[in-house]
């Protein structure tokens, strides 16, 4: 097994996300780093995990990806940790102890790839050929828990409840990145063990597979249900998160054309839609210092542009067109109605659409709440958040332009639809 760097579309496809979204999150953490202590180590370790992201990017091998890897969750640590308060602390064990356990999972998939394929990266895989029935028993056991040890970093059940105690007390930047980009770093290494290690032969049709699936569709179901059951705003986004990057999971899992590219299109719509949701609560935050959905009555009549931002983001989320989000979710419930897999086939759509009425509740209702206050009390709007302020411009930018990405991305989808089919065609 060597250790060794290269590059592919899919290396392209997520240097490019990562370095977007690092750069606007950026700017806007440029502003918000006034509300914190310790600036300069908070921009240090941001700086240091998007050099590790990017190395993650370019690993030609399974070694390289999962020290990549690794190093990516030792410096992303102190993003979490960065307050240094009681629970920021605990929270930053829990990160780090999730991910661990997820890497001892993982390693696994080290073990068996260097045995069993070759040492780089090929499309559509490299198994080597005349297993045995134990053989190949015993290895898809160690993929399945490298996928799943994987998937803590993606927030896949039952490894997903890093995510609402880290996304709470890490600073909004931090929890922007960490909900947009850094869980498709899992999502990354996942397609890598799937489609650029083993192969899809030794899994489709399996009880790996199955397994796979229904774990996918059952976090895509709680994460919106806990979501919808939160009242502060970072952790129903937090929860939010477990949901929608199962999106991509379910897709990745399905091993469709159709299905994969609806994943790929989600890996770029959630981590855009996703991120301006969580500088809009960064905004609230630094400009308003509210943290509960219900202080948040009214208070778009105070920040009109931030609140905009919010809405058209979340209508993305939600998947109504033509906003981005509703592309992603069409080919992922067209792509698994066309694998025709017993059961899951029909069940998949049917969460999927579940997921986005409980989305439109918890975010939609944010909105409402913010536009139109309630007058209960003989309260009227003008009662509501009398000093509270708009988002100073720095904020803004970046909020603004995610909010408009939200827009272009889903009316003009088609070159990239174009861009994954072809980029998929090659794993099949």
């Amino acid at each position: 097994m060597y250790f060794t760097f290269a590059a592919d579309a899919f290396s392209w496809i997520f240097l490019a996300l990562i370095t977007f979204m690092w750069i606007t999150v950026g700017i806007f953490a440029t502003k918000y780093a006034e509300h914190i202590d310790h600036k300069k180590r908070f921009f240090l370790f941001y700086i240091l995990t998007y050099l590790m992201l990017v190395l993650l990017c370019f690993s030609a091998s399974y070694l390289t990806m999962y020290l990549s890897f690794e190093f990516m969750t030792l410096l992303s640590m102190p993003l979490v940790l960065h307050d240094e308060t009681k629970e920021a602390i605990a929270a930053a064990k829990k990160y780090l102890y999730y991910s661990i356990f997820g890497a001892t999972l993982a390693i696994l998939g080290l073990v068996f790839a260097n045995r069993y394929a070759a040492d780089t990266f090929v499309a559509g895989g490299s198994l080597v050929s005349g297993l045995s029935e134990s053989q190949t028993l015993v290895l898809q056991i160690a993929i399945f828990l490298s996928i799943v040890g994987f998937g803590a970093k993606a927030g896949l059940f039952p490894l997903h409840s890093w995510l609402p105690t880290a996304h709470p007390v890490a600073p909004a930047p931090a929890s922007a990145v960490l909900s947009g980009v850094i869980t498709k770093a899992g999502v990354l290494c996942i397609i890598r063990v799937i489609y650029f290690v083993f192969g899809t032969e030794i899994i489709r049709g399996t009880w790996v597979q199955y397994a796979l699936i229904s774990l996918a569709l059952l976090t895509i179901f709680l994460g919106s249900l806990m979501a919808y059951q939160q009242t502060l705003i970072k952790k129903r986004f937090a929860y939010s998160s477990v949901s929608q990057v199962s999106y991509v999971l379910f897709g990745v899992f399905t091993m469709n054309p159709i299905a994969l590219t609806g994943a790929m299109l989600h890996v770029i719509y959630h981590s855009v839609i996703k991120d301006c949701l969580f500088l809009v609560s960064g905004a609230v935050i630094f400009t308003n210092h509210k943290h509960g959905i219900a202080e948040l009555e009214g208070i778009g009549r105070k920040m009109p542009i931030t609140f905009a931002c919010f809405t058209v983001a979340s209508l993305g989320l939600v998947g109504v067109p033509p906003f981005a989000g509703f592309l992603s979710k069409w080919y992922l419930a067209t792509g698994s109605l066309a694998e025709g897999i017993p059961v899951l086939s029909w069940l998949g759509p049917a969460v999927l659409l579940a997921s986005a009425l409980l989305t439109a509740a918890y975010l939609l209702s944010i909105s409402i709440k913010a536009y139109f206050p309630s007058r209960e009390g003989g309260k009227t709007p003008a009662d509501y958040c009398v000093d509270d302020k708009e988002a100073p411009n720095r904020m803004l930018f970046s909020m603004i332009l995610l909010a408009v990405l939200v827009v272009i991305l889903g009316v003009v989808a088609q070159p990239w639809v174009n861009l994954f089919i072809d980029v998929v065609g090659g794993l099949f």
